[in-house]
């Protein structure tokens, strides 16, 4: 089932051309992953899925309909959620408040949203820590609740910026782990630098550079050669496929899996360390 439709988009802030017939098709339980340089244009794709902004050129459908009428199938974490850890504010009163829209806090909660509230939680694994204060929280923790609030919402489709930044890689393990188990059931579309993620998690691949190119990685062996059974990768080959860099350590005499480059030779600015760099995920 398709998800999210983009055909022939294209987008400017005023005469600034940011994104280029932009073509992505989402499936239903896909994990996809978002790499590209700042700038590229990464977080105006996110908009436009979001309904935040339109654009005047293409179309852009999310579950069969314009973004802004189905925005409650979508959760949304964004990125370096600001927490005043001053504020005395509990845990399970930070994740209702993604019912907010279809009920007045002002009015309080019923016991079905504080029900629903608590499902998510469980969801995350931070139900024992409903009554707790936000502020006494851990970096991963607060992670974990503000994708609980995103959940709370029911949606189809989690959209989440950059979400383990300022985590510590412990963290981040847990945190793409819990997004692993709850892609089980909904669509995960992850923004993110960290090309590990997209290697070990990701099924789908995007590189974002005012065009887009897109690769189904699923079939890790088949798509990369580099790859062995040990659960080896070689990052530059992915970023050399999704046509972010050249990639001139990895054996390329495997001619099995044929590498795509973009059009554009546009260029990655994340950091990658040493060509010849070998990440273990497993």
């Amino acid at each position: 089932m398709s998800v999210i439709d983009i055909e022939d988009l294209s987008f400017a802030y005023d005469s600034d051309p940011v994104l280029e017939n932009i073509n992505l098709h989402v499936q239903e339980r896909d994990f996809l992953a978002i790499i590209g340089p700042n700038g590229g244009g990464k977080s105006t794709l996110l908009k436009l899925i979001l309904g935040l902004i339109k654009s005047k050129k293409g179309t852009i459908k999310v579950f069969g309909k314009t973004p802004s009428k189905n925005l409650s199938l979508i959760g949304y974490v964004p990125q370096n959620t600001n927490v005043n850890t001053d504020f005395p504010i509990k845990v399970i009163e930070v994740v209702l408040m993604g019912h907010v829209g279809k009920k007045n806090p002002l009015f309080g909660y019923g016991k079905d949203e504080i029900s629903c509230a608590m499902g998510a939680l469980s969801q995350v694994g931070m139900q024992a820590f409903a009554q707790s204060k936000i502020g006494s929280l851990s970096g991963g923790q607060r992670q974990r609740v503000m994708i609980a609030r995103a959940l709370c919402a029911h949606p189809k489709v989690l959209i989440l910026d950059e979400p383990t930044s300022s985590i510590d890689i412990k963290g981040q393990k847990e945190i793409y782990e819990l997004l692993k188990l709850l892609n089980q059931s909904i669509t995960i579309i992850v923004v993110s630098h960290d090309i590990s993620v997209i290697l070990e998690y990701a099924n789908k691949a995007a590189h974002v550079n005012k065009q887009l190119s897109f690769h189904d990685i699923s079939d890790k062996k088949k798509t990369f050669h580099t790859h062995d059974n040990t659960g080896h990768f070689c990052e530059i080959e992915l970023l050399q496929m999704l046509g972010a860099v050249e990639c001139s350590s990895c054996d390329a005499s495997d001619t099995s899996t044929s590498s795509v480059t973009n059009t554009n030779n546009n260029s990655l600015s994340e950091p990658v360390e040493g060509k010849s760099k070998w990440r273990e995920t497993k």
